[in-house]
């Protein structure tokens, strides 16, 4: 039977390091006597883990209270009180979402506060590799422009594209627009700024923003749909990300053989179709697995969507029918989805989100018709953020697991 390896000092210290600055995140303001209590450490240990993450910049000590401070002269009873905070400052994340059309970068703090954000246009979607790289270089310089930094300071970019990518990172190519994503991104940002680029499926990342700050919170067994021109879902299976061998887990194509469904059409893009003059599920769509071309009916199928719940709000007829067909179509996507994969909850997410929840007393009636196991269905609060979101997050979890490792930017 093979020995277990033998705790050295080195790996003692890198354990209690981990478990002190694992707590000093989880809270605003962590005491000494705190530590000791949450990771067992002996005081002198605290202290010395405490002052050596000080060292290396990941935390900092505040001032004693004023409470805890006399007059001089007057006798103190015990030792006052150590308290040390998270340098949330001392690096900053990337969240970067890659589209067909436009690209957005945020720029958070360790804590996960949004400080800077850009977004810029690309002038194609079938443009080379170079320009495209471009683009979203000039969106995350101007992002960390916003929030008063420079490329320096990144300890790590997670970034979402809309197409299959595996766990090693690598972009599933099977079909033309997923190929368009796959542009060397991780090795230019490399190469360029020397950072740490994740690359992941934006519908995966948006399951990750749900889980961390949507109405997904915390909840483990978890479906996000990204529902706009084209419908795309993130997966999460006891709080984990579902890849599939290729990355191709939550792809949406499987629709086209589904009764009652047909296609992969978003809600955006069928309240378009449906609300267009003799329009029909076949008007402006793709068979490639990509939006329709740019300048087509999809360039403006948000407004256009948005119309149409804006006049079934006033009580337009034809409007209603709209959404009660697009309630039904999408009951029948989150029954299939309900079926095969069992979910606690499926959140509507991305930039029709914040229209979505008229659809919700409809498609929860609908349920229980096409599926034995509803789940509970919510749209996602964080609107067109969620993919940059769920790239912060895994940027975040990148820089917590590895950060004993990191080498921390000189302060400025």
């Amino acid at each position: 039977m093979p020995q277990a390896a033998a705790a050295t000092p080195q790996l003692l210290r890198r354990v209690n390091a981990q478990a002190v600055l694992s707590y000093v995140r989880s809270t605003d303001v962590a005491t000494g006597t705190e530590l000791m209590a949450r990771t067992g450490l002996t005081r002198a240990s605290v202290i010395a883990v405490c002052e050596d993450l000080i060292r290396r910049g990941w935390i900092r000590e505040l001032d004693a209270p004023q409470r805890d401070k006399v007059s001089p002269g007057t006798p103190r009873k015990g030792r006052p009180a150590r308290r040390f905070e998270l340098n949330r400052q001392a690096g900053y994340v990337l969240g970067i979402d890659i589209g067909a059309a436009t690209t957005t970068a945020a720029v958070a703090d360790l804590r996960g506060t949004v400080v800077g954000r850009s977004s810029e246009s690309f002038r194609a979607t079938d443009i080379p590799a170079e320009e495209r790289i471009g683009v979203v270089d000039r969106a995350c310089r101007q992002a960390l422009a916003a929030a008063g930094t420079n490329p320096a300071k990144v300890l790590a970019a997670g970034a979402g594209i809309a197409a299959p990518v595996d766990r090693d990172g690598n972009v599933l190519v099977t079909q033309h627009f997923w190929s368009l994503f796959d542009v060397g991104l991780r090795s230019a940002f490399k190469e360029l700024h020397g950072w740490t680029v994740l690359l992941e499926n934006d519908a995966n990342l948006a399951a990750l923003g749900e889980r961390w700050r949507g109405s997904g919170k915390g909840v483990d067994d978890l479906v996000v749909l990204l529902a706009g021109e084209r419908l795309g879902a993130g997966v999460m299976e006891s709080g984990r990300l579902l890849h599939g061998r290729g990355g191709a887990a939550g792809e949406m194509g499987y629709l086209d053989m589904v009764e009652g469904v047909g296609s992969s059409d978003g809600i955006a893009s069928l309240a378009r179709q449906w609300s267009a003059a003799g329009g029909g599920p076949s008007a402006g769509g793709t068979q490639d697995g990509g939006p329709p071309a740019e300048g087509g009916p999809a360039a403006e199928g948000a407004a256009s969507a948005r119309r149409v719940f804006e006049d079934a709000r006033a009580g337009d007829p034809a409007a209603l029918q709209v959404l009660d067909r697009i309630s039904e179509r999408m009951a029948r996507v989150i029954a299939s989805i309900a079926s095969l994969i069992n979910p606690e909850q499926v959140v509507i997410g991305g930039a029709v989100a914040e229209s979505a929840g008229v659809l919700l007393p409809r498609i929860g009636a609908l349920l229980p018709r096409f599926t034995a196991t509803p789940p509970r269905v919510t749209v996602s609060p964080l609107g067109n953020s969620i993919v940059t979101m769920g790239a912060i997050r895994h940027a975040l979890d990148y820089v917590e697991e590895n950060a004993l490792e990191l080498e921390l930017p000189a302060p400025a």
